[in-house]
């Protein structure tokens, strides 16, 4: 959940999702799209499939693996995932290099190389790795997060506090605030969208998107050209929402239909927190509860 997902964010989706699926064979056993309700909100929805996938495969082999290598065979389970798994659970001595371990590694070592590169982080895993204390592998790779997180900061890191400062080779040289370089930008896309709520004796009417492609499984609210024979339709509302770097400005409707379009069904707007919802729709039908 952590990945790409800030942890006051993530809080409150892992403690529902642990009261739901609270074993591996509980969530090896479930039904995706239950699944993806309940990680619903959160986004980059691949991560709660490989979740499911992993734990099947972890129930399949009839244990927990402990080795890096072995924990980078799950599905979705990258370097860094596996190497923190490792190290903090196993005690394996493998450095865990997430976004902050990268800042302080380019700031340690003074290297000016784009952060965004293959090769800029392989050389500061290297160099991590180098530094690694091998006897509390775990406890080391956590104080290096925890370092990034709160002391070798992005925009004005607190040097005066920072336990390795005399170390550190981007103090010495006074770079420290040039550091790291980033030099990719993706340029943010602005686009303007509608969603309709069309309500029909407790019921909303939905698509969903087929498998495969972004959000597959997910329910959607109709947008207003999908609509055709829309009547009655009012403006109740607007709001934004981001996703990577497109910022969508979604305008809310409401409406009525004679009869569903082919691909859409209704859905009781009692049962919607129990299917996979769009964190868009989700966003529409507060605006059309009134936040409730």
């Amino acid at each position: 959940m952590l990945q790409q997902t800030r942890a006051q964010t993530v809080i409150p989706y892992y403690r529902r999702f642990l009261a739901r699926f609270p074993t591996v064979r509980a969530l090896a056993r479930a039904e995706e799209a239950g699944v993806l309700a309940c990680w619903s909100g959160l986004g980059y929805y691949s991560r709660a499939r490989n979740l499911q996938s992993a734990a099947r495969e972890i129930v399949r082999l009839g244990k927990f693996p402990r080795e890096y290598d072995a924990l980078r065979a799950l599905p979705g389970v990258g370097p860094y995932t596996a190497a923190a798994v490792a190290s903090i659970a196993f005690g394996e001595p493998c450095a865990a290099v997430d976004g902050n371990v990268l800042r302080v590694m380019a700031r340690v070592t003074n290297d000016a190389g784009d952060i965004g590169s293959t090769g800029t982080r392989a050389r500061l895993q290297e160099q991590a790795q180098a530094l690694l204390d091998l006897r509390q592998p775990g406890l080391f790779n956590q104080a290096m997060m925890e370092l990034g997180a709160t002391v070798c900061v992005p925009r004005a890191p607190l040097c005066t506090q920072c336990p390795v400062a005399a170390d550190c080779q981007a103090r010495m040289a006074g770079t420290e605030r040039q550091l790291p370089v980033k030099l990719r930008k993706l340029v943010a896309r602005n686009i303007e969208a509608s969603l309709v709520v069309v309500e029909r004796r407790g019921k909303i009417l939905l698509w969903q998107r087929e498998a495969g492609g972004r959000l597959a499984g997910f329910w959607e609210l109709p947008a207003s050209e999908q609509l055709a024979g829309l009547q009655q339709a009012r403006t109740i509302g607007s709001f934004r929402h981001t996703i990577t770097n497109s910022r969508f400005l979604f305008t809310v409707m409401t409406g009525s239909v004679r009869r569903a379009p082919k691909g859409f069904m209704w859905h009781l707007l009692a049962s919607l927190p129990a299917i996979p919802l769009s964190t868009s729709a989700r966003k529409a039908l507060r605006v059309y509860t009134g936040g409730q």
